[in-house]
């Protein structure tokens, strides 16, 4: 008896295309695709740099929002008009 169902892992790129890490176990035709990210643990013997990059690198395979130099200086004179006149 075939198997109904099989869980391969892979990897979603930025374009929004999948690369699967092994061929599936099942016939062709007609399939369903169900995506859920995976955390990939961080190495405990990692420095906190390597921690913040490992969380950006997650953020970003999942298409995390991420803001431009240009919001976060709009932003940050934002705030220093705010409390320039105190």
């Amino acid at each position: 008896m075939k198997p109904s169902q099989v869980v391969v892992h892979g990897m979603l790129r930025p374009d929004g295309t999948i690369q699967l890490d092994s061929r599936p176990n099942l016939p062709a035709g007609p399939i369903e695709v169900v995506l859920r990210p995976l955390s990939v643990p961080v190495p405990a013997d990692g420095d906190w740099w390597q921690q913040l990059r490992h969380a950006r690198d997650e953020l970003e395979a999942v298409g995390g929002p991420f803001r431009s130099s240009e919001e976060i200086e709009k932003e940050r004179q934002g705030f220093r008009e705010d409390h320039s006149d105190s």
